[in-house]
Parts: C-alpha cells; structure tokens; sequence
C-alpha cells in the first residue's frame, strides 16, 4: 500500500489570529500507519506534540526560517 502524505500550511490562518487546530484533526483523520502530515506553522506547535503522540504520531521538526517551522508527524501507531 502506498504513504499517503499530507501537506498542510497554517502559516496565513495563525497570522489572521485563527486556530487551526480543527483543521489540523481533520487533516490527519484519514491517515493510516507510516502516513505523514507535513505541517508548516509559524513557531513550534509543543501542545500539538503531546496531542498527535497520543493519536500515534511521531514528529520531526525543521527550522525553514525565522517565523517558519516544517514539523512533519507520522503515523507509527494508536488510532
């Protein structure tokens, strides 16, 4: 069966003062083992670590830039 990964950008919704984290949990609801989300947010998103652990995900984070985080979760077990 082939990864499916996901890239999702919640740069412009933080800037705009809107949460993303509904977004986020939509995003990862359809993945399956070794799937990825690549997220990319302004700053590392720590609590969201702690939440997705808990789903099964592991993380990596990279910094791009100043104001841009590439963190990308995989599904390595859970629900």
């Amino acid at each position: 069966m082939d990864q499916k990964t996901i890239e999702l950008d919640v740069r412009a919704d933080i800037n705009n003062k809107l949460e993303p984290f509904q977004k986020i949990m939509e995003a990862i609801s359809g993945l399956e083992m070794n799937d990825v989300l690549i997220l990319h947010a302004p700053f590392k998103p720590v609590p969201l670590y702690g939440v997705l652990k808990a789903k099964g995900f592991d993380h990596e984070v990279e910094k791009i830039e100043a104001k841009h985080y590439k963190i990308i979760f995989t599904k390595k077990g859970g629900k």
